[in-house]
């Protein structure tokens, strides 16, 4: 019997199939993106340090360290941060903030006469150079400190065990630590002959050392040896090599 009443509207099942879609797509999308940003921003600083890390050790660019990074670093090159002196300046421990890795950082003493040109001659070496037995330079730092007075740099990876000379002669490595042993004496030197050996006869431009003795033997922590301080290092063929006839080195 027609009643004259108008039709219920109809909804197609593709229509209510969209709709409910839409309901549980949207707070699906919305959900893995707050998780993706939250990934992002937990996980990201930290591989960030690690990517920092590796191209520091291994990368062929280096990174910018400010005079400011490096007073940070070091307590403001505190007495309690210093390591040892040297001829051309001080060598300290301390921590990159950015990197939070440990490094020794080497400052010079550009009051001392060929300090600058000690500076120089590191650079220029390290720049050539790369052996597992050789301590690896993370950057250099030219600028000017906070007096106005030109400041030069170098940081090198931290080696905790200090020198060959301490472990030597000194033995403060701990309370209960003993000689070096025959094996660990022999690996050192083995690895210390494998640098001299590649800085010789592997090199672009042979160079030589001048300057080899325990302290500039530095030790990580499985003993394993690098050979450091190339202040003094001749290039073979370096034009200042050749017409230097002064004795280079440590006496005796």
């Amino acid at each position: 019997m027609d009643l004259h009443m108008p039709m219920c509207p109809i909804v197609s099942r593709r229509s209510e199939t969209r709709y409910y879609l839409v309901r549980v797509l949207i707070p699906l999308f919305v959900f893995t993106s707050l998780v993706m940003l939250a990934y992002i921003i937990f996980f990201g600083k930290k591989t960030s340090r690690t990517t920092y890390s590796i191209l520091l050790s291994f990368g062929k660019k280096f990174p910018r360290v400010a005079y400011s990074d490096l007073a940070q670093a070091t307590g403001k090159f505190s007495e309690l941060n210093l390591i040892e002196r040297g001829s051309y300046g001080s060598v300290y421990r301390g921590t990159l903030t950015q990197a939070k890795i440990q490094v020794a950082i080497k400052v010079f003493d550009l009051e001392m006469k060929c300090a600058d040109k000690s500076f120089v001659t590191e650079c220029e070496v390290f720049s050539r150079i790369r052996h597992r037995n050789l301590v690896p330079v993370l950057t250099a730092c030219s600028t000017v400190d906070n007096k106005g007075d030109t400041f030069k740099a170098l940081i090198y990876e931290f080696m905790p065990k200090g020198n060959l000379d301490t472990c030597l002669h000194h033995k403060i490595l701990s309370s209960s630590s003993k000689c070096l042993s025959l094996s660990q004496r022999a690996t050192i030197a083995t690895g210390i002959a494998n640098a001299l050996a590649y800085l010789h006869n592997d090199c672009e431009r042979q160079i030589v050392h001048c300057d080899l003795k325990p302290i500039n033997i530095l030790l990580d922590d499985d003993m394993n040896a690098y050979l450091g301080d190339f202040g003094i290092a001749g290039l073979i063929g370096h034009s200042s090599l050749a017409t230097s006839t002064r004795l280079k080195g440590t006496m005796g």
